[in-house]
């Protein structure tokens, strides 16, 4: 259960995928190491995950900031008890409000446990987080990545993944599912050092900023 922690910890990680994929020294030479984008954990950052799915970062962040007027201090048992209704009120979907409701309602009775999950390894935090309604694989990955800081962890499904790698790769497809999976099979246990570069080959293509906030 290798957790990122520190740059140095990224520095050596990327000096080993540069030895196994050459490829990524074009990412390095043009935006330097990544960044360890980690982000809190915990009840809030689990909400705000899956707040940011399948939307832009800018409507994201909208949506958010009323989340936070409305849900702190992000109280489990009073999440549970909100209307969907007001939570669609907010700017969620109906799929994420019940979504952010089953979580609350798993935290407030003890079957989502957020510092048991830092004890247990990658799939079986993946196993209890996907268990709960709502929360796919990707949210599980990006809440392993992001929140855990888990050195290993591979997003799939990821389309700015998918993107970057097509990009950087010379692939003739979008790589997606088990191909993105066979793909980042000889960067293990770096994965997700390798998605924090493709990150940064996706903000560069798309002339976004570096910074991760």
């Amino acid at each position: 259960m290798r957790v990122l922690e520190t740059n140095a910890q990224i520095a050596a990680a990327v000096a080993e995928l540069l030895r196994i994929e050459p490829r990524f020294r074009r990412v390095v030479d043009s935006h330097g190491l990544p960044p360890l984008r980690r982000a809190p954990g915990g009840l809030e950052g689990l909400l705000r995950i899956v707040t940011e799915q399948l939307i832009s970062l800018k409507a994201a962040d909208a949506i958010w900031r009323r989340v936070q007027g409305e849900l702190r201090p992000f109280d489990a048992a009073r999440i549970s008890r909100k209307r969907q209704s007001t939570l669609m009120g907010l700017g969620l979907s109906g799929a994420k409000a019940r979504s952010f409701k089953a979580i609350a309602k798993a935290a407030a009775q003890g079957e989502l446990d957020f510092e048991a999950l830092h004890r247990i390894p990658d799939d079986e935090v993946t196993a209890r987080l996907m268990s709960i309604h709502g929360i796919g694989r990707w949210t599980a990955m990006i809440y392993l990545l992001a929140a855990m800081g888990r050195a290993d962890a591979w997003p799939v499904g990821d389309l700015a993944l998918e993107v970057a790698a097509q990009h950087l790769l010379s692939l003739p497809d979008r790589p997606h599912g088990k191909v993105m999976i066979e793909l980042a099979e000889p960067w293990r246990p770096h994965r997700a050092v390798a998605a924090r570069l493709l990150w940064s080959h996706y903000r560069g293509l798309k002339g976004m900023s570096q910074q991760v906030t």
